[in-house]
């Protein structure tokens, strides 16, 4: 199943999506050479997350894969905006766009940054935890837009999302769309023990973090507005769209 779009209005302008959205491609363009052979595997290995280097499970031995240390703990907010192919980059700027707008909607924009950070973090470090001794370098926006669709179900669990199933677009509610996600992500750390090429211990991380933050970070006089409860003057809806 793949969202294409979901049946939920926004009252304010998706700023900081946009933002995080053009910041991660101009990354991918300007620092990973968008995907050009060394320039990416040079700036994976530099930018992403390395389990044991963060442990230190090596000691001070050099990353026998990348062959050079990593920046340590700034890797785990880099490595959000580094991704490893079109395909991972286009995906994720993809799931941001229909589920971030609502989420920055409902939070206001300075809220937003705040909260896909934190779940950014939140999953780099689920992934560590999972495999402390591992030295493959982890990068995507995947664990940080986890937490937005964690934040997503929790808010709008009945929003409708136009889903591709096989090949027909089916419309489902949001907490179905996005349980099967997550099953699918709880599956995979199941089966793999959160080790090989998908880090799905960091976005099983990334949507337990977006559930739990999202009372801290949600505006309730921006949700109560969406869900129809009350009805907000241009004043209320700029200022508390920023904070």
């Amino acid at each position: 199943m793949f969202p294409l779009r979901d049946h939920n209005p926004t009252e304010l302008p998706p700023v900081l999506s946009l933002f995080l959205a053009g910041l991660t491609l101009a990354t991918w363009v300007l620092v990973q050479g968008a995907g050009a052979g060394e320039r990416l595997v040079t700036s994976i290995c530099s930018f992403g997350v390395v389990p044991s280097d963060l442990t230190g499970s090596l000691g001070a031995a050099a990353d026998p894969i990348c062959g050079v240390p990593g920046l340590g703990a700034v890797s785990v907010v880099t490595s959000i905006f580094l991704h490893g192919g079109w395909g991972h980059l286009i995906g994720n700027l993809w799931f941001l766009w229909v589920f971030g707008n609502n989420i920055e909607d409902s939070m206001g924009h300075f809220r937003f940054l705040a909260f896909y950070l934190l779940t950014g973090i939140a999953a780099a470090m689920a992934q560590v935890l999972t495999d402390p001794s591992s030295t493959l370098p982890m990068v995507g926006a995947s664990g940080a837009i986890s937490g937005v669709m964690g934040a997503y179900i929790l808010l709008y669990p009945h929003a409708r999302v136009d889903t591709l199933v096989g090949f027909w677009i089916v419309p489902l509610p949001a907490w179905i769309m996005l349980g099967y996600w997550f099953t699918l992500q709880l599956s995979g750390v199941l089966v793999s023990g959160g080790i090989g090429g998908v880090a799905y211990a960091a976005h099983v991380g990334g949507f337990v973090a977006g559930l739990a933050l999202v009372p801290i970070f949600r505006n309730p006089k921006l949700v109560q507005a969406k869900r129809g409860g009350i009805v907000l003057g241009r004043d209320e809806i700029d200022h508390g769209g920023w904070w």
